[in-house]
């Protein structure tokens, strides 16, 4: 009986060896959206909580660690990982500013999510 109990559990190994093989060297390609850092629950809010006029609050708002997001024609990506630490310490010069972001994009149960690799400031020509 005990060999039975080994051979199932070295079959769920290899098994899960190779699940793990498959998937390791799979990762999502990075993806660049462009758009304006907002804090995500005051838009939600309201949509015209963002750009020029909601710039103080944003600030306000990001400064004591509020969730922030680019706000796109497509709809919001919150911004998750290291761009978020330390009460957005590195969002902050990005806040209520067109910013182009590239990372991981994802999208579950209707939430769109960026883990930004790199962000930098949209100029515009005059």
């Amino acid at each position: 009986m005990a060999i039975s109990i080994i051979a199932d559990v070295l079959r769920v190994l290899r098994v899960l060896l190779v699940l793990l093989a498959a998937t390791a060297g799979v990762q999502a390609q990075p993806r660049t959206i462009a758009g304006e850092v907002v804090d995500v629950r005051c838009y939600e809010k309201a949509a015209d909580n963002a750009g020029n006029a909601h710039v103080d609050c944003a600030l306000s708002c990001a400064r004591r660690g509020a969730t922030l997001g680019i706000l796109t024609a497509n709809g919001v990506y919150t911004i998750t990982g290291e761009y978020t630490a330390e009460m957005n310490k590195r969002l902050i010069e990005f806040v209520a500013r067109t910013v182009e972001a590239t990372g991981e994009v994802t999208e579950r149960n209707g939430r769109r999510t960026i883990r930004i690799r790199e962000i930098k400031l949209v100029t515009r020509n005059s």
